[in-house]
């Protein structure tokens, strides 16, 4: 049985390659072994054919096994407490960075035709902070970044303030803009957050998303 291994960013370097062809893994667990590259780093995750996959997945012959490095830096955080776009920025900097974007989502006055007085957030918050940094090493392994932070509020918003903030570094802009734009695109995808919007004359549960 052969399985095709690919490797991204700090671990593509490491290891001098980025694909690789292996025979006789029968697990995911048995991947990074069979590679020899030393201790395995914390935080690394796995995909098999685009689908991240737990290490005791079994494999078939022709699977892509990807190997998914962390994000250095960065940090996702769901809280009741006001948001700040400076401390996300913080979070990223990087001596390596030639740009940093930035996206702050804020709650708005006009939605689907109606008048709206203030939003409600709702999160399964440990698996929101865990799927958030999911995301983040699937960026990774997308783009040439430095680090992201993702900072999302629950709890009453009121008009005008923000839902959720994000920062990107990259040594070069179009990555750091690139992976900005699907953070909140897949975030709103994926993430279990939910938003209860009360209006003029009612409310009502929209769904997950921002």
């Amino acid at each position: 049985m052969t399985v095709r291994v690919r490797l991204f960013a700090g671990l593509r370097e490491r290891a001098g390659y980025g694909e690789r062809q292996l025979e006789g893994v029968e697990r995911v667990a048995d991947v990074w072994p069979a590679l020899d590259l030393g201790e395995e780093p914390g935080g690394l995750l796995y995909a098999v054919n685009r689908e991240y996959a737990e290490r005791e997945r079994e494999l078939n012959d022709g699977d892509e096994v990807a190997l998914i490095p962390p994000v250095s830096g960065g940090a996702f955080l769901v809280t009741e407490q006001p948001l700040s776009l400076d401390a996300v920025v913080a979070e990223v900097a990087d001596e390596r960075a030639g740009a940093i974007a930035t996206f702050t989502g804020t709650v708005r006055r006009q939605s689907r035709g109606r008048e709206v007085n203030h939003l409600e957030y709702e999160a399964y918050t440990e698996m929101a902070e865990e799927v958030m940094a999911k995301l983040a090493a699937e960026l990774a392994g997308e783009h040439d970044l430095c680090a992201i932070a993702i900072h999302h509020r629950v709890g009453r918003l009121e008009i005008g303030e923000a839902s959720v903030v994000i920062a990107v570094s990259a040594p070069h802009r179009q990555d750091a803009l690139a992976a900005c734009r699907e953070a909140i695109d897949r975030l709103k995808e994926t993430v279990p957050l939910w938003k209860k919007e009360a209006y003029e004359g009612g409310e009502e549960w929209i769904g997950r998303g921002s």
